[in-house]
């Protein structure tokens, strides 16, 4: 190919990407994903135990975070970004992702996994927002100071012991302090 006709056929794919203007519900979708299937399993596992979750009867639960306008969060499990293949993860098992997590494993299968998280994408659906929506919001200057604290503490070093881990002997009996 002379290199005309080829920045003519570079030019034509970009302008045919650029072109194709994509729903933004179409980006939180979920391949195999039934949202009616999904609400009935998210009542079956009893999510709204730990949950409050809307139009889930009973779903007033208050250990787990609340799941209205879930759509429109940014963040999963607070450290995960809201996506549909991690929220899949993360409903199969959550303890995979982050062991110190309050929310238990129950075995749910990868397809149980995309119809609720079909259900919850559909909550908040309306004027939804994407994953990040917006640029981030400007830091505060370093030398800004946010709350004046009168005896502040001491700033540990990397090396500092910062927790205390209690280790059972082998024996099973307690250990020595």
């Amino acid at each position: 190919m002379t290199p005309r006709p080829l920045l003519l056929t570079v030019m034509l794919i970009v302008l045919a990407a650029c072109s194709d203007i994509q729903d933004p519900s179409s980006r939180l979708a979920i391949a195999g994903g039934e949202p009616e299937q999904g609400h009935a399993l998210i009542h079956a596992y009893g999510c709204g135990t730990c949950h409050t979750i809307e139009d889930v009867r009973g779903a007033r639960g208050k250990v787990g975070p609340r799941l209205e306008n879930y759509a429109q969060q940014h963040l999963l499990a607070g450290f995960l970004p809201n996506t549909p293949p991690n929220l899949i993860a993360w409903l199969m098992n959550p303890v995979a992702l982050k062991p110190n997590t309050g929310m238990p494993a129950q075995g749910v299968t990868e397809a149980e996994a995309r119809h609720m998280a079909a259900y919850l994408y559909s909550l908040g659906s309306d004027d939804r927002r994407v994953y990040p929506p917006d640029p981030p919001l400007p830091l505060r200057p370093e030398d800004e100071v946010a709350a004046d604290i009168p005896n502040p503490p001491a700033v540990p070093s990397g090396t500092d012991v910062r927790t205390r881990r209690i280790v059972p002997n082998p024996d099973g009996s307690a250990p020595k302090t």
